[in-house]
């Protein structure tokens, strides 16, 4: 890619002097927050659908920081032992917990079929879903830049046909400027000359 820098092509480089000026002036004209904040015309990015289980898991990575907590697997494990004189009570808890663990465990794994099932088809979906707006944005993005080198091209040519014109009108500036000061000069003597004669005692 060709170079995109802002500068005419025709003009000397600035020194570091004039380009630290140059940002200050720049840097003051610029908002607070615009390291921070998006450019109103850059476009925003697509909405996250995840579920906030995702979400958080997605904060916890971003932010550095230890997985805790997870599955509570003492649900699942066998309840004490119960003897033969134990109160009915207890027996009858114990009962609860592993028809409610039962049939947690058997709805767990019909999911889990489903998932094997369905589920593949579900994620290679969603994964075309992604490649095709990769795609779309590599395309959109390959088109900017080709719009850009062919305006950066024109930019280059239009410049370099007009350069013996600038130059020349530069020269002729250069020249007028001098000749005013030359001018100015030569006025300013003539002006010495004449107050020295007026104030020049009469012979």
């Amino acid at each position: 890619m060709e170079s995109h820098g802002s500068l005419p092509y025709i003009d000397a480089d600035i020194s570091e002097a004039q380009r630290a000026a140059a940002d200050v002036l720049i840097r003051r004209e610029l908002p607070r927050d615009h390291n921070t904040t998006i450019h109103s015309s850059i476009a925003h990015p697509p909405t996250s659908r995840l579920t906030l289980a995702l979400q958080q898991e997605v904060d916890r990575v971003v932010a550095g920081k230890q997985m805790t907590g997870g599955i509570d697997t003492s649900r699942y494990e066998p309840s004490e032992d119960l003897s033969a004189d134990s109160n009915v009570e207890p027996v009858k808890a114990a009962l609860r917990s592993t028809y409610a663990n039962m049939t947690y465990l058997r709805d767990r794994q019909t999911n889990i079929a489903l998932l094997e099932e369905y589920g593949k088809n579900a994620w290679l979906i969603g994964n075309s879903h992604l490649d095709d707006i990769q795609k779309r944005l590599d395309s959109e993005l390959a088109s900017l830049k080709t719009q850009t080198e062919d305006t950066n091209r024109k930019r280059k040519a239009a410049q370099e046909d007009s350069k013996g014109e600038l130059l020349g009108l530069e020269e002729t500036w250069k020249q007028g400027i001098s000749r005013i000061i030359e001018t100015q000069l030569a006025t300013d003597q003539l002006q010495q000359q004449l107050n020295q004669k007026r104030h020049a005692p009469a012979a």
